[in-house]
């Protein structure tokens, strides 16, 4: 005869979740004023804001969904800090790019001019790109002429070609896209040549902080990246 014991039942219970929980450790890379802090904050407590500070070196959030545990690394994306994207890094789950989709794209047809040279009328298109750059809150960086898109190509490149990330799933989030004019996720793979990045999983969305666009589709492709189940 079978002998059931009710207490121990919410203990196994406890004992259970905490056996079968997963753990998460992700980094969160870009450019200053992509909206990677917005979008950390948004999955850690649920709210977004229009104001946020800078992130200065890095911050760490730990976040859950479901029985899935996620430790954040958001890493400032200004220049000085891009030295430490490779450190923290190392031995995650999965690396998320965020780049700034209402930001306009480099237009293919200046490539090889000097940033000296101009032609009719181009001088007030770079006025109004900078205005509109300086009133979505973008750093000097973003305001000069480099244009942000080649230079978050060039160290998404740079970053996946070091061999101590080979296999690190990477997942490129094209945030705001609730702004007119922004960048679709197909043009995010052409310009940044997603497809040329090799020996690893590679994935990407248009994703929006603010109306909450596509932040479902974002945590169910983090909790699928799961590491075996622990006990902890």
């Amino acid at each position: 005869m079978a002998v059931h014991i009710p207490l121990l039942s919410p203990l196994l219970s406890y004992l259970y979740s905490l056996l079968f929980q997963k753990h998460l450790e992700i980094c969160v890379l870009g450019l200053q004023s992509a909206g990677k802090t917005s979008l950390v904050n948004l999955l850690a407590i649920g709210q977004f804001s229009d104001e946020m500070v800078p992130t200065v070196g890095f911050n760490m959030r730990k976040i859950r969904s479901g029985n899935v545990g996620i430790k954040v690394w958001d890493i400032g994306g200004q220049a000085r800090f891009r030295t430490m994207w490779e450190r923290y890094c190392r031995g995650v789950s999965a690396i998320l790019f965020v780049v700034d989709s209402a930001i306009p794209l480099p237009d293919p047809n200046a490539s090889g001019k000097s940033h000296g040279e101009s032609e009719d009328n181009s001088n007030d298109e770079q006025q109004q790109q900078q205005q509109q750059r300086t009133a979505r809150g973008a750093g000097p960086e973003q305001q000069g002429q480099t244009n942000p898109w080649n230079v978050a190509t060039e160290e998404l490149h740079a970053l996946m070609s070091r061999p101590q990330l080979a296999g690190i799933p990477l997942l490129v989030l094209a945030t705001k896209n609730d702004v007119q004019g922004a960048v679709s996720a197909e043009d995010v793979i052409r310009v940044m040549r997603l497809e040329t990045i090799v020996n690893r999983e590679v994935s990407c969305y248009s994703i929006s902080s603010k109306r909450q666009v596509n932040i479902d589709v974002t945590l169910r492709w983090l909790c699928a990246r799961s590491p075996s189940s622990s006990f902890r």
